[in-house]
């Protein structure tokens, strides 16, 4: 999928945080950790960072509208001091997006202050802010962060610790979450029972590290410790880590979109390399779907490991026939509707040596409006190619999601309102196959999975 164009199903958000009992400044080893969670969220990022040794409550934090490397300079680093912290990077799924609503959020409250950052999205956010305004809270934002971090306030003045009130409105949230929570003198994370949200947790020397995706410890020279469990909440303070596993249960909902679209080729998710299970989703598509080709090809760079997988499996030799320009980035401007249409020549052009006079088969990790893929397929065929069969490492899109995913509603799903032969149609392809829906589970060792966006079965009641 193109993420250039505004037409693409957008990340979730990023988190990170760090404790350094030797006192260490951490900022630093955030913005790397966030620089390295940027394809999780590109409009807003911010830091908290605060001493333990200094006094409680003095809580130093930036935040700005932007990628990493835009809003946080070497100055700006410099002055966040601090041994403990937590980051975000951030695309908003509630909340609109500006700088009000970019996190961390800060809360001062009777007992202390926090520092929360938040992936995921509730689905009782209104319940749970009705019931706050009534005890007279105040919000600034219309995040369900806001919420969370107002409900731990709440219990924690009926608390002996911060993990207590973490636990207690933990089992009050209903939907997806993984947060890093920075109070005073401890690192929390907090994974939802469902597994919905990834969080994992490394240690470079002294330093423990809580993460969305294992890719963030190793931009920061950490080794990866294990993931937290569905239900968990890690504390890292002083005295160590300890674990609190009252909110686990049997039953899981890992969310597939991670595996397929979000997170990065490098990292490794609840045991299931990100790169293997990219490749087993093109194998998965060759045995389903076998056709006479040349040639086998990806849509940089969503599709290229599927399309290896899908190469290896089928036979076909595998091939680049596209060179993508880097250099063309989110901030190009394309003032009127032509320049706008063309844009995917900018960014891509075909490799003619390559694909003239060759069947070729074209994967890609999903069709939301068509679009993008229509235009590939003509560029492919006025570069001299054959036919062109396209490939799909997701199933259709159906279904909105509830969990974080920016997943269009159904009137913008084109799979929502056209057979797949209309859709074939539609992009100029000749084939067209989508990955089956009963072959998700073996690209990911059987792991149990959230397929809602694509079976409508969700893994929990969602109010209306």
């Amino acid at each position: 999928m193109d993420r250039t164009t505004d037409k693409r199903i957008k990340e979730a958000c990023g988190v990170f945080g760090i404790f350094n009992p030797g006192g260490e400044d951490v900022a630093g080893s955030i913005c790397y950790g966030l620089a390295s969670l940027q394809h999780r969220g590109q409009e807003s990022c911010g830091i908290a960072v605060c001493d333990t040794a200094g006094p409680k409550g003095n809580m130093n934090v930036h935040k700005g509208m932007g990628l990493v490397h835009e809003v946080f300079k070497e100055t700006t680093l410099a002055e966040l001091k601090g041994n403990l912290g937590v980051g975000h990077v951030r695309y908003s799924t509630t909340g609109a997006a500006v700088l009000d609503n970019a996190q961390p959020l800060v809360l001062n409250y009777i007992k202390g202050t926090l520092a929360l950052a938040h992936n995921g999205n509730l689905v009782n956010t209104e319940e749970l802010r009705e019931e706050l305004a009534r005890t007279g809270a105040i919000f600034q934002t219309t995040t369900d962060s806001e919420v969370i971090a107002y409900e731990i306030a709440r219990a924690r003045v009926h608390t002996k610790t911060v993990e207590e009130a973490i636990c207690q409105t933990a089992s009050r949230l209903k939907g997806a979450y993984g947060l890093v929570i920075a109070s005073p003198r401890k690192l929390i994370g907090v994974r939802d029972p469902l597994g919905l949200k990834p969080l994992c947790l490394g240690r470079k020397g002294d330093s423990y590290i809580l993460a969305s995706e294992s890719c963030a410890l190793t931009a920061v020279g950490a080794r990866f410790v294990r993931d937290i469990r569905p239900g968990e909440i890690v504390t890292i303070s002083r005295d160590g880590i300890s674990s609190n596993l009252e909110l686990m249960q049997e039953t899981h909902a890992h969310c597939i979109f991670e595996y397929i679209y979000f997170a990065r080729l490098d990292s490794t998710l609840d045991g299931i390399p990100i790169y293997t299970s990219r490749k087993k989703a093109g194998a998965a598509l060759a045995k389903a779907y076998p056709v006479r080709a040349n040639l086998v090809t990806g849509v940089p760079d969503s599709g290229i490991t599927a399309a290896q997988g899908y190469a290896e499996e089928s036979g076909i030799p595998f091939g680049l026939a596209f060179y993508k320009n880097s250099y063309v980035g989110r901030t190009f401007i394309k003032p009127t509707q032509k320049e706008r249409k063309s844009g995917v020549r900018l960014k891509l052009s075909v490799l003619e040596q390559t694909v003239r006079g060759r069947d070729i088969v074209l994967v890609d990790d999903s069709i939301v409006r068509g679009t993008t893929i229509a235009n590939l397929i003509r560029l492919l065929k006025q570069a001299g190619a054959g036919k062109v069969h396209v490939r799909i490492s997701s199933p259709p899109f159906l279904y909105p999601c509830y969990f974080g995913t920016d997943v269009p509603s159904n009137q913008q799903l084109l799979a929502a309102s056209h057979s797949v032969e209309e859709i074939r149609q539609l992009i100029g392809a000749d084939s067209l196959g989508y990955m089956r829906v009963e072959d998700l589970a073996s690209t990911v060792n059987g792991l149990p999975l959230c397929r809602a966006c694509f079976d409508n079965h969700y893994p929990m009641e969602i109010g209306t």
